[in-house]
């Protein structure tokens, strides 16, 4: 098929759109950018899938016959060896997930403080920079654990910021812009993993499995909802381990550019 049999859509922008159920055939996507989209039961027949990069959540995926995502999940294990600790089930487990996770994050932040302070608030390939991935992880701790465990309805900061999708929701903050310095984001930082680190110290394993109340006020996670105590702590740690992956990756080309 040749360029003038397609409907030229080169450099279209789909921003919250519902493609559900949608067919694709002899369509071009190359160079193409997906970003927190939702792929599931996605159906792909005699595809050209060559020098292509697929970072996230990956379960049951099938590529010519064979579910690649364990393999996938057994080379990240085998690569990184503390990843299963966050995977834990028992209370301790969760205790000594969260010592690892501390002492990990000051080796990332002791690697960041040696950056010009300007770099700490660049971007590598349109990801969050340094001080944003902080005041996420901030986020991430106060909604999941303050919010859903500690039962505050509002434990949000100023500077606490949501994943960039999401839609606005009364009382949340959402200032991607804003500019703290490093200190500034590490003491939000600190307050929200101090009140992680007061939940698992009080933890026991019949806790684990005690739901939470009903989630009361506007925010995130929605009202109403409930959750295992074991489901919140599990977010919040992939939260930690995903984004620490990230930033040390960044790090190592903010590092050339300084």
């Amino acid at each position: 098929m040749g360029d003038s049999d397609f409907t030229d859509l080169r450099g279209t922008r789909f921003e919250r759109a519902d493609l559900g159920g949608a067919r694709f055939t002899a369509v071009s996507l190359d160079g193409a950018t997906f970003r927190s989209c939702e792929l599931n039961h996605v159906v792909m027949r005699g595809v050209e899938l060559v020098d292509t990069t697929i970072d996230g959540e990956v379960r049951n995926l099938v590529v010519n016959g064979v579910d690649v995502a364990p393999l996938v999940e057994a080379e990240l294990d085998r690569r990184h060896p503390d990843r299963p600790r966050f995977r834990p089930t028992t209370a301790d487990g969760f205790r000594a997930a969260w010592d690892l996770d501390e002492r990990l994050w000051e080796a990332t932040v002791a690697r960041a403080r040696r950056l010009p302070p300007e770099l700490l608030h660049a971007s590598v390939g349109g990801e969050w920079s340094f001080v944003q991935t902080l005041r996420h992880l901030a986020f991430a701790c106060q909604s999941w654990v303050e919010r859903c465990i500690l039962r505050d309805p509002s434990p949000w900061h100023p500077l606490s910021l949501p994943w960039d999708e999401m839609a606005p929701r009364p009382g949340v903050p959402h200032d991607r812009d804003a500019r703290p310095s490093l200190d500034e984001a590490l003491a939000l930082r600190t307050a929200a993993m101090a009140a992680v680190r007061r939940v698992v110290d009080g933890l026991t394993d019949d806790l684990l499995d005690t739901r939470t109340e009903p989630l009361v006020g506007p925010g995130w996670p929605d009202e109403g909802e409930t959750f295992e105590v074991r489901e919140c702590l599990l977010v919040v740690l992939n939260e930690e381990w995903c984004h620490r992956m990230y930033a040390e990756r960044d790090l190592t080309e903010l590092e050339k550019r300084g």
